[in-house]
């Protein structure tokens, strides 16, 4: 299919992004930003989305605060324009800290949408097994919005409403996503029926050991299991006070499993997306301490 007719604009900078989307939403049209493409495109080729004018912020990728990947201290900012693929390479400025984001890129479809895509794009569209929104909830994300009001932050747990939802307003643009919450052992896996293709089910999990083999604490969030990413505190419950290795990591997987109640589609009933989170979430935590322990 094609998609259905629109008007397109290209914004010079920030500001007349966010200007042009104020004047066409009050002269009754639908605007929508544009970036990569990599999800809007296919969508309005299926009518799945219609909006009646786009605006590019191809032009913004002059201004380098929008394609940077740089550490501030303890944290980790990425301008929103900032492609997949760019992250993927840049495992030096990660660093150890946050190598789990250029390790989960080899999930994000293929090369040339790895090399279009952008950071900011997937997380603004809001699919619910996106690798980057998962990381975004992981690794305690700010996203930094800007409107007519000026810039504010939108943290993580706030983010994700529903079914392609978020809490980006329709006048805004994000201009960076700041991870905030080092993880040196984390890891992101999922399952998916072809390589490339959107996930059945993922999950990204973190642990925090204190001194010796006993775990503070941990992370597990899973994709495709609900409208939106989400948190498993049960299974978060059981790592606290663990010692890490296969029984720990069986019983969190099976507390992750029994927390939530994931939908019956075409990609399999609620059932089969239970038992996949399962050996999902156990991969996971095992890569997670292998690497940990491997440094």
């Amino acid at each position: 299919m094609k998609p259905a007719a629109f008007s397109y604009y290209r914004a010079h900078d920030v500001a007349d992004a966010v200007g042009l989307l104020g004047e066409l939403a009050a002269a009754g049209q639908e605007p929508k930003l544009i970036a990569g493409g990599q999800s809007l495109i296919p969508m309005m080729n299926f009518r799945l989305a219609r909006p009646t004018v786009l605006v590019d912020l191809g032009p913004l990728r002059r201004d380098p605060a929008m394609s940077s990947i740089r550490r501030d201290g303890s944290q980790l900012r990425i301008g929103a324009l900032s492609t997949h693929r760019a992250v993927e390479t840049s495992g030096r400025t990660l660093g150890t800290e946050f190598d789990v984001i250029s390790r989960a890129m080899r999930w994000v479809g293929h090369l040339p949408i790895r090399s279009r895509g952008t950071v900011a794009g997937s997380i603004v569209h809001g699919d619910a097994t996106a690798e980057w929104c998962l990381l975004a909830l992981l690794l305690d994300a700010v996203i930094v919005a800007e409107g007519p009001n000026g810039k504010r932050e939108i943290p993580a747990a706030e983010m994700f409403y529903g079914f392609y939802a978020t809490a980006v307003e329709p006048d805004e643009v994000v201009v960076e996503v700041r991870f905030t919450r080092p993880a040196p052992r984390a890891a992101l896996t999922e399952f998916a029926r072809r390589h490339g293709d959107f996930a059945t089910v993922d999950a990204a999990v973190a642990l925090d050991a204190a001194d010796g083999n006993r775990l503070t604490g941990g992370r597990v969030v899973l994709g495709g299991v609900a409208p939106a990413p989400v948190r498993v505190p049960e299974a978060e419950a059981v790592l606290a006070g663990g010692v890490p290795g296969p029984d720990l990591f069986d019983e969190c997987a099976d507390a992750a499993a029994a927390a939530i109640d994931p939908p019956d589609d075409a990609a399999g009933t609620s059932a089969y997306r239970r038992r996949l989170t399962r050996t999902l979430v156990v991969q996971a935590l095992h890569e997670a301490w292998e690497r940990g322990v491997a440094r």
